[in-house]
């Protein structure tokens, strides 16, 4: 069973975007992964997600993903919602993902906007609606123009909201704008897929984050959250401009590159990264560690 939800807060507030540990030679590190999210859970996450950009979902298998899903709920599904990315850019292969991870054990589903092919609005709409008809499992729609190319606009979020299993969206749009009338026409419950507009969000109308700076400093955006929903603006701005050079520093290049740099730093499982992405230079190593530094991390 996962941790209890509710419809404002399906998912729970604070969830991280977990890197996928790979051993040495690059094979899956799957008691590194289950070491790892046990940390993440004991930091405060609500929630993990698992198959996603930061978990290096492009070049992983579909058996890969599915055992890494079945390793975290082995270890934190009593007590954290496992969230597996099953976006694809066809709905055929992520139908059989989405089906898969609910094999698995996962709790819910993330679910990108098609990347490359650039699908209209229907084409969004027919897809996610497939998707959600494929499992049992509630669904996070994840909006991120930036990488897919098309946004879902507004008007299409209304339409998919009254699906029964489409329940939330993880935003990193950059638009507060649009966001502010998408959460309040759309009853989606609305999570912040951009570290740096984590509080901006919030303001809005967002109950959550799907964080990267998660993997280090989860403590501070829990204390963040529930200052924020405690009514003490004041206390939530001030761990968001302390927070500044982490957000900063964490996406000066690729989020999942820092982040197994920044776990390495704090002696976590993470391990290398598999082409095209490589690690930092001794340069940018030594950038991230006076951001993380700065923004009080302890390395």
């Amino acid at each position: 069973m996962a941790p209890t939800s509710t419809p404002q807060t399906p998912f729970g507030r604070v969830l991280t975007a977990m890197v996928t540990p790979f051993t040495a030679d690059g094979s899956l590190d799957l008691d590194g992964a289950q070491r790892l999210a046990a940390h993440l859970v004991d930091a405060g996450n609500d929630g993990l997600v698992m198959n996603g950009t930061t978990g290096e979902s492009p070049t992983t298998s579909d058996a890969e993903k599915e055992r890494l899903v079945r390793a975290v709920v082995e270890a934190v599904g009593e007590r954290a919602h496992v969230i597996a990315g099953v976006g694809t850019n066809d709905t055929r292969h992520s139908i059989h993902l989405a089906r898969a991870a609910q094999q698995a054990g996962a709790h819910g589903l993330l679910t990108v906007t098609p990347y490359y092919n650039k699908p209209p609005q229907e084409g969004l709409y027919q897809h996610f609606t497939a998707i959600a008809d494929a499992t049992d499992l509630p669904v996070m729609l994840y909006d991120i123009p930036g990488r897919s190319g098309v946004p879902i606009n507004t008007e299409t979020m209304v339409r998919l909201a009254e699906h029964p299993r489409i329940v939330a969206n993880k935003d990193a749009k950059g638009d507060l704008g649009r966001a502010s009338w998408a959460i309040a026409t759309t009853g989606l419950a609305w999570y912040s897929g951009d570290d740096m507009l984590n509080l901006p969000l919030l303001s809005v109308g967002a109950v959550g984050f799907v964080s990267v700076v998660g993997h280090v400093v989860t403590p501070e955006l829990r204390t963040l959250v529930d200052a924020h929903t405690g009514g003490d603006v004041a206390k939530a701005t001030e761990i968001h401009q302390k927070l500044l050079p982490v957000f900063t520093g964490m996406f000066r290049t690729q989020g999942v590159i820092t982040s197994k740099a920044a776990l390495g730093f704090l002696g976590l499982p993470g391990g290398p990264l598999r082409l095209p992405l490589v690690g930092l230079t001794p340069e940018e190593t030594a950038r991230l560690q006076r951001d993380l530094t700065a923004g009080g991390v302890q390395i």
